[in-house]
C-alpha cells in the first residue's frame, strides 16, 4: 500500500477526523485532502513528517505500512488503547458480548495461527 492508503488506515486507527490532523500537523485541511484523494500526490517529506508526528507513527509507516522503528510490542500498546477506547462507547450489553468474544478468541489459542 501507498502513502494515501496509510494515512487512510491510519486517520481511521486513531480515530481522528482530517480537520483535526491539519491542526495537529500544520498542514492545511485542502492538502491534506488532495493525500487522500485518488489523484492525491504524495506530501513533501516535511509535510509527510508533520503529518505522521501527529499521528504517532514515522513517515516510514505512511509510506511503506511498515515501521522498523517501533517495536512490535508497542504498535500492541497502542491497539490496546484503541480497543478500550471503543468498548467505552458501547453499552453493557454489548460490552458482556465482547468480553464473551475474547474469552472464546483466548480458548482457542492452539488454532490462532488459523485467523
Amino acid at each position: 500500500m501507498g502513502f494515501r492508503e496509510n494515512l487512510k488506515i491510519e486517520l481511521s486507527y486513531s480515530n481522528i477526523l482530517v480537520k483535526e490532523l491539519a491542526v495537529k500537523s500544520g498542514v492545511k485541511k485542502s492538502s491534506i485532502d488532495h493525500y487522500l484523494s485518488a489523484k492525491g500526490k504524495i506530501p513533501s517529506v516535511e509535510k509527510g513528517v508533520r503529518i505522521a508526528q501527529a499521528l504517532g507513527v514515522t513517515a516510514e509507516f505512511l509510506v511503506t505500512g511498515e515501521d522498523s522503528s517501533k517495536s512490535t510490542i508497542q504498535r500492541l500498546s497502542n491497539t490496546t488503547r484503541l480497543i478500550e477506547q471503543f468498548v467505552e462507547q458501547l453499552d453493557d450489553k454489548k460490552k458482556v458480548f465482547v468480553l464473551d468474544f475474547v474469552k472464546w478468541l483466548l480458548s482457542r489459542k492452539d488454532e490462532a495461527d488459523t485467523f
